[in-house]
């Protein structure tokens, strides 16, 4: 089918539409701002995407870019919306209400426009409010978290007057090639420069999952939306279950043993408690894909980052 995907240039965006394009997608994917404007590792990702599906830059959503786009390139099998306001989404003073604006611009109009959208995946966040499971109450991480939350109620709202079939694919804390220097590239980073590395919130139990795992768990989760119908549908993928010392630990076994490099750890003894303790996401995912190899999935990643230090 026909796809118009926002997002793309981030790190599961690249790996979502990765997978949807190895399905037989037709894939078009809007850009915020010029190709020549996305640096480092973004830029590593915009380059790959190349092939797989048709870049337009320039095109926020919902803005009169964006909205020429729905109207004279459709129809549209699904509207998948993983693009997210993020600019500085770690400080406490994050705009949750600008936030939402910019992700839910023009929505009813992006929406409205009959037999042009046939169905809508939005992407949510395990940290925003009440989704996963965990410590009660299922508040917000952040204002960033809040902001998640209020974008998922107003497509709830908006489709569910125009009867769009409506997905909300939660996403955990995924790993992999080509991620930003958060968790596990921070761990890579410092292996490979024969560092020990520290974990400062070892307690935190949480989930983490290989990006690929979770790209084939959209991919599948886009197909049920498309063929739904005035169905709204969620999926909470689920990876290792694990405190963030534990699954640390994990990394540096499968590392060291394909890589030989030393993989140290230090686990602090953790102080910050000012996020849940226990958030995780519940639908455990890799049944469902009995030709997925854990062990192959660990191989790209340990030779992704292998690659990168030679």
């Amino acid at each position: 089918m026909k796809i118009l995907f926002t997002g793309a240039s981030s790190f599961t965006g690249y790996w979502f539409v990765k997978s949807l394009a190895q399905a037989g997608h037709d894939l078009v994917c809007t850009l915020t701002g010029p190709i020549d404007d996305y640096k480092d590792i973004r830029r590593q990702r915009i380059e790959q995407l190349k092939p797989l599906c048709r870049l337009v830059p320039n095109a926020a959503f919902g803005t009169d870019a964006f909205l020429k786009i729905i109207r004279e390139d459709g129809p549209w099998g699904l509207l998948c919306h993983h693009g997210a306001h993020v600019t500085d989404y770690k400080n406490p003073e994050f705009d949750a209400v600008r936030a939402l604006q910019v992700t839910t611009l023009n929505l009813r109009a992006i929406l409205s426009t009959p037999g042009v959208i046939g169905g809508v995946v939005l992407t949510g966040s395990v940290f925003e409010n009440d989704e996963g499971a965990g410590n009660e109450p299922l508040r917000a991480f952040s204002p960033y978290g809040l902001s998640k939350g209020l974008t998922w109620q107003m497509f709830r709202f908006h489709c569910g007057q125009l009867q769009l079939p409506l997905g909300k694919f939660v996403i955990p804390n995924p790993f992999g090639p080509f991620e930003e220097p958060r968790f596990t590239a921070y761990l890579m980073r410092n292996w490979a420069e024969g560092k020990t590395a520290e974990v400062k919130t070892p307690a935190y139990l949480r989930d983490n999952i290989h990006v690929d795992l979770l790209a084939a768990t959209y991919s599948q989760f886009a197909t049920r939306v498309a063929t739904a119908k005035d169905a709204l549908m969620k999926i909470n993928p689920s990876g290792y279950i694990e405190k963030q010392g534990e699954f640390a630990n994990r990394v540096a076994r499968e590392v060291k043993s394909r890589l030989g490099w030393a993989c140290e750890l230090k686990l602090a003894r953790q102080e910050d408690f000012s996020e849940p303790l226990e958030r995780v996401n519940t639908d455990a995912v890799a049944p469902m894909f009995p030709a997925w190899k854990e062990s192959s999935a660990w191989d790209d990643f340990a030779g992704f980052y292998g690659s990168a230090r030679r």
